[in-house]
């Protein structure tokens, strides 16, 4: 074998192993960010709602809000921001339940007005079924729910209207990127 041959060898090794070789020792190493592209807090491990969820219904993803007993701006919002982001979801919303679970201490003034709206849906409960499914987890926030009834994504409150309005849009392009992911519900 000449020289000529050999260096062909050595280049066509140093071109096809060196970069698989790199990406193993950065993988390994952890020398960049792994990226996530959703703006709500994953949960993990998921929270299993079946305990809440009427057996009989057809699966569907769901954005879910516990009403508390007294319905704040922090509340309002919430409630406006469900109704404003399964609204927004156009020709995809019937895929997606907008839900309000409430339970007997839930505030009554604002459950009154849910029920006016056609497109929440109230989801009566026991606080106990609640504590069951949440395990210690805060339920002051915003959740997505996938079809096997497994809370996935958490979004904060917010006190102000634009902040809320501006954050609906994270929990909106969360869901529009899950819909279009998702081959079930």
């Amino acid at each position: 074998m000449n020289t000529s041959n050999k260096r062909m060898i050595i280049t066509l090794a140093v071109v096809f192993i060196l970069p698989v070789a790199l990406a193993k020792l950065a993988l390994d190493n952890n020398w960049f960010n792994k990226a996530s592209t959703n703006k709500g807090q994953l949960l993990t491990p998921t929270l299993d709602m079946t305990a809440l969820q009427d057996q009989t219904t057809e699966p569907k993803w769901q954005l879910l809000y516990v009403l508390p007993t007294k319905c704040g701006a922090e509340c309002k919002n919430a409630l406006y921001s469900v109704e404003q982001v399964w609204t927004a979801l156009g020709k995809e919303h019937d895929r997606v339940r907008a839900t309000v679970v409430i339970t007997p201490e839930s505030d009554a003034l604002a459950m009154q007005i849910i029920e006016q709206q056609n497109s929440v849906k109230l989801l009566k409960t026991n606080t106990e079924n609640v504590n069951n499914v949440f395990k210690g987890e805060p339920t002051n926030a915003i959740f997505i729910a996938d079809t096997l009834n497994n809370v996935i994504l958490r979004y904060p409150l917010q006190v102000e209207q634009q902040q809320a309005i501006l954050h609906s849009r994270d929990i909106l392009s969360d869901l529009r990127k899950l819909l279009k992911l998702s081959r079930i519900g």
